[in-house]
């Protein structure tokens, strides 16, 4: 491989690969150390094709959940079965790896920018910007950056936009699905946002129990199904459909709730 060989953004391989290198070991011990990430249904990685592959997940913090995703799909293609010991699946990553981020959130300090490099298609949001509600059109460049990520290998996303549990998920999501018709793997995590701050770079409570669940592809009708349908497919799959609120106490939501206010960070 050339030293110079760059992907379909730009970005130098051999920089990428130092990058997810570096800070996966610095990263390593958050999750099997400190804490201890426990991780069922990694076996399904091996499977996936090389390319056009969407893993839709809820979101707990802005950037542990994909540090824990690059750590579980690394180990896994290296034969490691639900578990992420021994850092030598490090070495020699998958670079053609991609997560879908808020273009304000990648730009919100030094650290962001450098992760940003590691394999983020960022996205302008519709709804809301700088911690206002607003109504914007979709920006066609960020529909076709995630077409060519898709194109050249695997895309993380959260269909949801937001780290908050139990909101909407975006249609954005299921118009992608059927454009591009990919295989969509539903990853569920929990345990995140009690290790970490809202950002997820400052750990925030050692000995937490993070789970990380990988379930079989989606099986979508991409010609047939309505967007409608492809949200609700999502919201179930993720764990995130409102019927799932009816076997949570609402006295448990309600303290939820009220640490979610406390973790908001605030620029």
């Amino acid at each position: 491989m050339s030293l110079f060989k760059r992907n379909p953004f730009g970005h130098l391989l051999f920089l990428k690969r130092w990058m997810i290198r570096i800070f996966g070991a610095l990263t390593h011990k958050r999750y099997h150390g400190f804490n201890e990430l426990q991780i069922d249904g990694s076996e399904i990685i091996p499977t996936l094709p090389e390319t056009n592959v969407l893993f839709i997940s809820n979101h707990q913090t802005y950037f542990a959940d994909v540090v824990a995703m690059f750590h579980v799909f690394n180990a896994s293609l290296k034969g490691r079965d639900d578990t992420i010991k021994n850092m030598g699946y490090l070495w020699r990553p998958k670079l053609n790896l991609y997560y879908v981020a808020a273009k304000e959130t990648m730009k919100a300090g030094l650290l962001p920018r450098i992760l940003s490099y590691a394999g983020a298609i960022t996205v302008e949001r519709t709804w809301r910007d700088k911690g206002k509600d607003i109504q914007r059109e979709v920006n066609p460049n960020d529909t076709e950056n995630i077409r060519i990520a898709l194109e050249d290998g695997w895309v993380i996303t959260f269909p949801q936009g937001t780290t908050r549990s139990f909101k909407p998920v975006r249609k954005g999501t299921a118009h992608i699905i059927k454009q591009y018709k990919p295989v969509v793997v539903p990853i569920v995590i929990d345990g995140f946002r009690r290790s970490f701050d809202k950002k997820g770079l400052r750990l925030k409570k050692k000995g937490i129990l993070q789970s990380f669940v990988i379930k079989p592809p989606l099986e979508i009708d991409y010609d047939n199904e309505t967007i409608e349908e492809i949200v609700e497919k999502i919201e179930y799959a993720i764990e995130q459909h409102p019927s799932f609120l009816k076997v949570i106490p609402a006295e448990e939501r309600a303290v939820e709730e009220q640490l979610n206010k406390q973790r908001e960070w605030r620029y």
